[in-house]
């Protein structure tokens, strides 16, 4: 069972998300709640996530887009940050 804490911690989580290429800008306008970092090999997405139903969207907008992921991970909430 899950505290109230622990819905917090998960509610607004920071996410990180790459996938594979230097995605385009056109494409990237699909993600303008994230921002972007585009390399040479792949490209960054990284931004606040409501809740895992958004986060889940954003995976299915990931796919439909045909978009080769290779990471997702949260970031650690920092002591210092409200």
């Amino acid at each position: 069972m899950r505290t109230d804490a622990g819905r917090e911690a998960m509610s607004s989580a920071i996410w990180e998300i790459r996938v594979a290429g230097r995605v385009g800008t056109s494409v990237l306008a699909a993600f303008d709640e994230l921002e972007a970092s585009t390399g040479q090999v792949e490209t960054v997405l990284c931004g606040r996530v409501a809740d895992q139903a958004a986060l889940h969207g954003l995976l299915s907008r990931i796919q439909s887009l045909g978009l080769e992921l290779i990471e997702v991970r949260r970031i650690p909430p920092h002591h210092d940050q409200p």
